[in-house]
């Protein structure tokens, strides 16, 4: 499923970010047999209280993110 979404929906996976996206496919795949609207009040749920600030996102971890300049 990984694999796939790098073909089909992430075309480029940023090192610095690989432990987001293995993350969500690891939620993805756990959750796969829920109907949608479990899924959906899931996810909802494990948003709640959760932020990611622009400047954590772009915050220097010390993998390249091949971003251009």
């Amino acid at each position: 499923m990984f694999k796939r979404a790098h073909k089909g929906t992430f075309h480029k996976l940023s090192p610095k970010h690989l432990n987001r996206y293995v993350h969500e496919f690891a939620v993805r795949h756990n959750i796969r047999k829920m109907d949608t609207l479990r899924q959906m009040a899931f996810i909802a749920s494990c948003m709640s209280g959760q932020s990611l600030p622009y400047e954590k996102l772009i915050a220097d971890n010390g993998l390249d993110s091949f971003a251009r300049s």
